[in-house]
């Protein structure tokens, strides 16, 4: 009897234990990130090159007083085999952050594989990001090619790419 009442002590202790140990137990947490922002869906406004009204900026906008923001000139000049060709830079406006549509030239992007297209979106969208602005990039078709969106609420802003694969040129061997 003693020796039965001692299997049933063990048992319940071990039973006890065995609760006690899975209600310490650290259940896996998500974490906890910041969404970023959906891209603009508002459409290019190629007009605006020509004809810039307000605060809206392009590249053929120049302050004579200050530098003038965002500051895309070097970019441009910079920018491999002249891929970028004008942007216009629109300031924060209804809740809706500021942002840079970029107008690059089509033949140049069709030949640019998705290496070199993710480049050159990240090094612009950096530049873009440090004043603060997102990024679209578009021909002049106005068809949306890629964009570089951020989060600005947190520091380090949280960014992220997206391609359009539509104008993904597939070779085949044969």
């Amino acid at each position: 009897m003693l020796k039965h009442q001692l299997l049933g002590c063990q048992t319940s202790l071990l039973l006890l234990l065995t609760i006690s140990l899975n209600s310490l137990r650290v259940l896996p947490s998500l974490a906890q990130t910041t969404p970023v922002a959906s891209p603009s869906q508002a459409p290019l406004e190629l007009d605006l090159l020509t004809n810039p009204q307000g605060l809206i900026t392009t590249a053929n906008t120049i302050n004579l007083r200050q530098l003038t923001v965002p500051s895309l000139w070097w970019a441009q000049e910079s920018s491999q085999n002249k891929l970028l060709d004008n942007w216009i830079a629109y300031p924060a406006n209804n809740g809706e952050p500021a942002r840079v549509d970029l107008i690059v030239n089509q033949q140049i992007w069709s030949l640019l594989d998705y290496v070199e297209r993710y480049n050159f979106v990240n090094r612009l969208g950096g530049n873009a990001r440090n004043f603060s602005y997102n990024v679209r990039v578009f021909n002049y078709q106005q068809e949306p090619l890629a964009t570089y969106t951020c989060n600005f609420s947190i520091s380090p802003a949280l960014c992220r790419i997206q391609m359009n694969f539509q104008n993904k040129i597939v070779l085949r061997r044969s």
